[in-house]
């Protein structure tokens, strides 16, 4: 059901792959596989049993995911928005939802291989460029990190 303004209802999952996966697959399949052309060996990689997934529904229906590797010490990754429910918030929504994972899981800083058309995105949630560009999966990525801890240094209080 929508609100008032026309935004959908919104619902966060957090889980394993084993209990999310059918679904996170499916929106990154959308995103990446079939919308940027990324092999799909390449997205559907052996991490995903190993980390933790971020689940947002819209109107109850899989809309955006992403995922956090506590055991590669906080990486961020497949992080992806269906095509129709982009500009709503909802990239902001999962990023929110796995910075607080990250800092339940006592990880003092997050980091992930970001795709140079989302560098702003990250920028403007407190994260910085630690890295030149390379290539992945074909596309430019530069590394980012963000700290978590302190409002001061603009990461997720605990």
């Amino acid at each position: 059901m929508k609100d008032a303004g026309g935004r959908p209802d919104l619902a966060v999952e957090t889980g394993d792959y084993g209990s999310l996966g059918r679904e996170v697959a499916a929106v990154r399949d959308s995103v990446f596989v079939r919308g940027m052309d990324v092999p799909e060996e390449i997205e559907h990689d052996d991490r995903d049993h190993f980390c933790v997934h971020v689940l947002l529904r819209a109107d109850g229906r899989p809309a955006a995911t992403g995922r956090l590797d506590v055991d590669r010490d906080g990486k961020v990754g497949r992080v992806a928005v269906l095509a129709e429910y982009r500009g709503m918030g909802l990239g902001t929504r999962v990023m929110d939802e796995l910075e607080e994972l990250a800092a339940r899981y006592g990880l003092d800083r997050v980091w992930c291989h970001a795709q140079m058309t989302a560098r702003g995105f990250y920028s403007r949630r407190g994260w910085r460029t630690v890295s030149g560009e390379f290539m992945e999966a074909g596309i430019p990525h530069v590394r980012m990190e963000r700290k978590l801890g302190t409002e001061e240094d603009g990461g997720v209080s605990q």
